[in-house]
Formats: C-alpha cells, structure tokens, sequence
C-alpha cells in the first residue's frame, strides 16, 4: 500500500551541459566535418546509383565493412568522363558533408576516376563490344591512304617530342606542308579537344585560305592505362569513324592499344611510323623514277632495233620501186591509147543510129492525143449522165418511202391517243364510283370531329364535342348533348373442365 504522507523527491537541479536545439546540433555537425574534411578521397564499390528527374546522381560506396552515401551533382556529371554504374569500383574525390534531413553524412563528388587497372580494362572492353556493335569497327569503312598528299594535318601537342619527331621524319622522307593543331593529351579535356580537332580538319573548306589536309595524324606519346585514357572516350572514336578525310592513329607505344586504333583506316605502332606511312621516301621515287626512265630508254632502244630489222627484212622481199613505177606507167599509156580509140568508135556508132531512126513530127503526136481524149472525154459524159439518172431515181423512191412511214406514223398516233382517251374516262368512271360521294347521294352523311378525323362510332364522342356533319349539298356542325355509354364487357365462359380427369386424351361422352 502506497504511502502518501511520505515527501516526494525533489527535482535535480541542471548542470553545467549546454542545451541544443536538434537543428543547431546538426548544423554544428555539419561545420565541423565539412571543417575536418574539406577535400577527401574514398575508394569503393558504387552500389545502388539513381538517377532522379532532377539530373543529380545518388549513389552509395561500399567496401567489405562500411558504406557512405554519395552525391553527384547535375553540373558535375558531364565532367566526370565516365558513367556510373553498379558495381563499378572508383576513386571519388570530394569533400564530406552531412544531411540533417535523415541524420547521415554523405561526400559530394567532383571528380570520379576508375580505381585500378582491371576495372579500366573491363570498362574499356565493354565500350569496345558497345562500339564494334554499332560497326564503327567494321572493315569496309577504312577509306586508303593517299600516295602522295600535299597537306598532312596533325593533332596532338605542340609542346611534346612527337610534332618534332614526325616533322622530322616528315623532312626526311618527303618534305610536306603540315598542319598542326594544338591539344591536349591527357586530362579532362584532352578527349574534347582532340575530337574537335578532327571534326575541325573535316569542316576545312578544299578551296579555303587554309588548305584542308588530305591525310591526319592523332598521335601521342607512351604512358600507361590512365594517361592514355582519353583516346579511349567514345566521342573521340566517333570523331574518328565520322571523319571523311583518311586518318592514322599513332597513340602511345606498339604494344599499346586505345579504340581509336580500331576506328581509324591505318594504325601506327609509333609516331614516327605514321610520318612513314603518310608519305613515301623522296630518294626512292627518285631512284624508282630514274630506274623507270632507263627501263624506259632500254625498251624504245631494243624496239626500234627490232622494227629495223623487220623493216631490212621486208625490203629485201619487195622488188624494185622504180622499176615497178615504169611498168605501171606503160601500163597506163597503153590503157589511155585504147579509151581514146572506144570513145570514137562509140560516137560513130551512136551517129549512125540516129540517122537511122525517123523522127515523128510534134503537130501529128498532138492531134493523135487530142483525139484520145476527146474520145475518153465522150465516155465519161455518157458515164456521168447515167450516174446521175441513177442517184435521181434512188433519191425518188427514198422520198415515196419517207412518205409512207409518215402517213403510217400518223394514224398510229392518232390510234394510240384515241386508246389513251377511253382509258382515262374509264379510270375516271372507275374512281367516281369509289368516291364517297356516292354514298352521300344515297342519302347518307359523313362525320367528322374539328380535327377533320372521321368518326366512325358513337363510343368515340362524349357530351359537349363539336361535330361536323357532312352531306350530298352542304356541311352543318352539331354538337353531342349526351355521350354514348360504354358498351358492357361480355363474361368470360368459363374453361370447361375436362372429364377425364386430367392427361391429354378427351371424353368419349
């Protein structure tokens, strides 16, 4: 049982702890971590990425005892150069924070690289299959390299050995005009610059104040995974692919393999070997050409020699040509002495015939015409004035002809309205016989209601209704003074019942 006279316990008095608000201790949270690590570096397993509608990334980096949360803001993701993805181990480098919403601290990521070599060969593997299936790859897209080009056009550094080896090898072997253009190969930046420099190149107009390259040249220097990472991003490969003009990829050393490799139409195992490949050597085209000349001399020598020969050889066959002139000459007088002689003997000949031959005067040819035709001239009248009898005597009978069909087609007519007529008094017999107006004549009367709706019962009036009553000369209207009363309803028989107690069969009574 309780004690209620007993004294009650007095409050504790407060110490010296200060009290917080759980907004001011979160904040004080907040400036402290974000004062102890402003800028931090965490390597992990990304877990869980999210990609909201607002374009911020929410993900989570683990290992094999603890997790934080990650952030990576809208602005920031274009920069990072690689895209996030489950179970993608990284190195994010950024600065802690805390989020007072859910009581959790969290890092706030601005730059992102991948965390070993192994991860970057299983990213750069899964970006090649990604490509390859696309057919950026493919080998009817490699364009050949020109022989001889005027203009060589390189990207890469200006400040590195390679411009200074390739122009070097360039002097060596062919001098050529080359242009440079000026990038960056390594870093954040380095994978843009280098595409727009090859975008930059094809855009040159072939006519333009600044002569557009017939081969390019994207070349760089050896160093590892990381440091050649830049001619591995997609943008530089489909730069590369897009590319009209013919392009040779020098990046890094001969064991060293990036995409654009795969994407360009020659790959060179150095720099030095893509000067090589751009254009021949100057002394052995010239060698090659002076090779070529003499070959050239060699051949014309030995032909005109042989055709000498042949020429000696078909000499010796042929006879003498003066000789041969003298006997066609004689030939010729001997000819021209035996024309001359047939065109006399032709002459006299056709002289003889003439004189021979009597000639019939022109007025006895005109007079033997005229009479032929004025015999035809007396065939034809006759034949005409027949014809004409003809076409009268058929124009004759056409005209008899017309006039019977007309006197025919007239009393038809006439038969055919005279049927019409005795038709139509027929029908009008016919139709006054069914008119009602007959039955008014035998003294009967047609009502009405003031609608003009027959009534053809009594049981169809009541008390007080106007009517209109219609006989054979006039009409009158009346008015009912007492309605007719419903006919009653004749009972029902009732069912007679069956006498043989039920089923189908009847009575035999």
């Amino acid at each position: 049982m309780e004690n209620f006279d007993a004294p009650r316990e007095a409050p504790a008095a407060p110490g010296n702890v200060p009290e917080f608000s759980v907004s001011e201790l979160s904040f004080a949270l907040k400036r402290q971590i974000e004062s102890s690590f402003p800028r931090v570096r965490v390597r992990g397993e990304v877990s869980q990425p999210s990609f909201p509608r607002s374009g911020h990334c929410y993900f989570r980096l683990k290992d094999e005892n603890s997790v934080i949360d990650g952030v990576c803001w809208k602005g920031t993701l274009p920069r990072l150069g690689l895209r996030i993805e489950e179970g993608l181990e990284v190195i994010a480098t950024g600065k802690l924070t805390t989020y007072a919403g859910s009581s959790r601290y969290q890092i706030i990521v601005d730059r992102l690289e991948l965390a070993g070599e192994g991860a970057l060969l299983k990213l750069l593997e899964d970006r090649r299959k990604k490509l390859a299936a696309e057919g950026l790859f493919d080998a009817d897209r490699k364009r050949p390299l020109p022989f001889l080009p005027e203009v060589v056009g390189v990207v890469t550094s200006p400040s590195g050995a390679v411009i200074r080896d390739i122009l070097h090898r360039l002097s060596d072997r062919f001098p050529r005009r080359v242009l440079l253009w000026p990038v960056a190969v390594q870093g954040e930046k380095a994978a843009g610059e280098v595409a727009n420099a090859i975008a930059g190149f094809n855009r040159l107009a072939p006519d333009g104040p600044v002569p557009r390259p017939d081969v390019l040249i994207v070349a760089r220097g050896g160093g590892s995974l990381e440091d050649l990472w830049a001619f591995n991003e997609e943008i530089v490969v489909r730069a590369a692919t897009a590319s009209t003009i013919p392009l040779i990829s020098a990046v890094g050393h001969e064991t060293d393999t990036t995409l654009i490799d795969f994407a360009s139409d020659r790959r060179a195992p150095t720099p030095t070997a893509a000067a090589e490949m751009a254009v021949p050597v100057r002394a052995d085209l010239l060698a090659q050409t002076l090779d070529f000349g003499k070959r050239s001399v060699s051949c014309m020598t030995r032909l005109l020699r042989e055709a000498s020969l042949a020429l000696s050889g078909l000499a010796r066959g042929l006879g003498d040509p003066v000789r041969l002139i003298e006997d066609r000459q004689q030939r010729l007088d001997v000819n021209g002495e035996r024309l001359a002689l047939a065109t006399r003997g032709l002459v006299d000949r056709q002289a003889q015939a003439l004189a021979a031959a009597r000639l019939v005067s022109p007025v006895s040819v005109l007079a033997a015409k005229r009479q032929a035709l004025t015999a035809e001239s007396r065939v034809l009248d006759g034949a005409m004035r027949r014809y004409v009898g003809d076409v009268r005597q058929a124009q004759q009978r056409l005209l008899d002809r017309l006039d019977q069909y007309g006197e025919r087609l007239q009393r038809g007519g006439a038969d055919l309205l005279d049927r019409g007529q005795r038709q139509v008094e027929q029908l009008g017999k016919l139709l006054e016989s069914y008119s009602f107006r007959g039955v008014l004549a035998r003294g009967f009367a047609l009502v009405r209601d003031q609608d003009g709706t027959p009534v053809l019962a009594a049981a169809g009036t009541h008390a007080g209704q106007l009517l209109n009553i219609e006989f054979i000369d006039d009409e009158v209207t009346a008015r009912v003074t007492d309605g007719a009363a419903p006919k009653p309803t004749a009972p029902r028989p009732p069912a007679s019942r069956k006498r043989d107690g039920g089923g189908s069969q009847g009575s035999l009574l």
